[in-house]
């Protein structure tokens, strides 16, 4: 039984790393504890319960998580100190035994937060530094459950989660040990939660999971099916998908979102490697021809689609003839921008047995070329828009401040303060698209 008035008046602090997924979770919590009375702490005010949820996808995310700990407990002296997300799942003993953490949850005990909570409310009096310093997990093979969640926490688009965990085991990845096997709700519940989201006033939604293509493990379901049921949702204007694996994306799947009421021209697909050798040492489920197949596909059916590709640099078994076979396919598709990001070597990854690892500061080199090439290809992306009119589905800015906002192909544009007002906050307006903004981050707009 829970003593809900154990939460009333009470402050709460959140932190998140890593992905979308993760903060549409963390923006979960804070609605489930708003519902019980704790209000989200203002600035400069100390909080009664911090949580902080976590990233592990790179060992640089396991120390910006330490750090962010540490900090929530230097800010919040006497706070109670939970922990949650990837990397309390991977090392639950390491973070718990943190100065100042008093539960660490891991992904199966995390929709449960407002349960162990309440159990543990009060009780680190008893512990000997005032904190429980207590972890709670399972082995991957028995997380099972799933933590729904469709919310916005202050943005304008909201997140919906459609599924979580992946049987993937990529050999660099530590993500399927921290989320679990592939799992997901129905697509009735997930209709319902956009429906609820339409009704609160959104107007975009972005579907959110770890990997979101092979949704219909847990029902037996289809993605497109998914995709389908929420087009016909009324309200929402926009979805987008935030990441599909390349073999996932089926032809059906793509002519549908070309046709469709409200799916965006907008597709964010992981590459990790232009080298077939790479691809099959990485045991990726895909081969450069078929990721250049979806790539050409995609364009064909949708000339003004925006396409994201992920790209991993310094790979073990990365030689620089493998480089340059990256670097030239990436060169040769019609993709919009890169996220690159450098290998990071996690500990129990298969990887680990790969031969011929790549130096840090060669690693360097070839993402600042990725990233040379990337910019290049985002402004010629952006430069064919400027001059025409698009659909802006605008933000929330801090008075004084540009009004950001993006188009049905996921162009930033920018209002300057002069011309923006707060009434155009999550509305659709006619813009038509001028120059690059100060930092060529958006295009500037004026409204028609």
């Amino acid at each position: 039984m829970i003593d809900t008035s154990a939460f009333q008046g009470k402050k709460a602090a959140y932190f998140t790393l890593g992905c979308k997924l993760n903060f549409s979770e963390t923006s979960t919590f804070a609605q489930t504890l708003q519902s019980l009375g704790v209000r989200t702490a203002g600035e400069g005010e100390r909080a009664d319960i911090c949580l902080v949820n976590t990233c592990s996808v790179t060992e640089v995310a396991d120390h910006k998580c330490r750090q962010a700990i540490h900090r929530m407990v230097r800010s919040n002296p006497g706070a109670f100190v939970v922990v949650t997300g990837c990397y309390a799942q991977l090392n639950p003993e390491a973070v718990s035994g943190i100065e100042g953490v008093d539960l660490v949850l891991g992904t199966d005990e995390k929709a449960r937060l407002v349960q162990f909570l309440s159990d543990c409310w009060g009780a680190s009096g008893d512990a000997p530094d005032g904190h429980l310093h207590r972890h709670y997990s399972v082995k991957t093979k028995d997380i099972k459950s799933f933590a729904p969640s469709c919310s916005r926490g202050n943005r304008t688009r909201y997140f919906l989660k459609v599924q979580d965990g992946c049987d993937y085991f990529c050999t660099y990845c530590t993500i399927p040990y921290a989320r679990g096997f592939s799992r997901n709700p129905t697509i009735e519940s997930l209709v319902a939660q956009a429906e609820g989201a339409a009704q609160a006033g959104g107007k975009e939604i972005v579907l959110t999971g770890v990997n979101i293509g092979d949704f219909g493990k847990s029902t037996g379901e289809a993605f497109v099916d998914l995709v389908k049921a929420l087009d016909a949702v009324p309200g929402v204007e926009r979805y987008r998908i935030s990441s599909l694996e390349p073999d996932l994306i089926s032809d059906e799947l793509i002519d549908y979102c070309a046709a469709s009421r409200a799916f965006m021209p907008h597709f964010h697909i992981p590459l990790q490697s232009g080298s077939d050798t790479v691809l099959k040492l990485m045991h990726r489920h895909y081969g450069t021809a078929l990721f250049a197949e979806k790539v050409k596909r995609i364009k064909q059916t949708m000339p003004d689609a925006f396409i994201g590709v992920d790209v991993m640099v310094g790979s073990r078994g990365e030689t620089q003839a493998c480089f340059d076979e990256t670097y030239a396919f990436i060169e040769s598709l019609n993709v919009s921008q890169l996220h690159v990001f450098p290998y990071s070597e996690r500990p129990g990854t298969a990887a680990l047995r790969i031969p011929y690892a790549v130096d840090e500061a060669e690693k360097k080199r070839r993402s600042k070329l990725l990233l040379d090439l990337s910019e290049r290809k985002f402004r010629s992306f952006y430069s064919r828009y400027i001059g025409t009119e698009a659909e802006v589905l605008f933000e929330k800015a801090a008075r004084g401040r540009a009004m950001h906002g993006f188009t049905r192909n996921y162009i930033r544009v920018e209002l300057p303060p002069e011309i923006a007002r707060p009434e155009f906050d999550n509305q659709i307006m006619r813009v038509r698209l001028g120059e690059f903004n100060h930092d060529s981050t958006a295009l500037k707009a004026t409204i028609l």
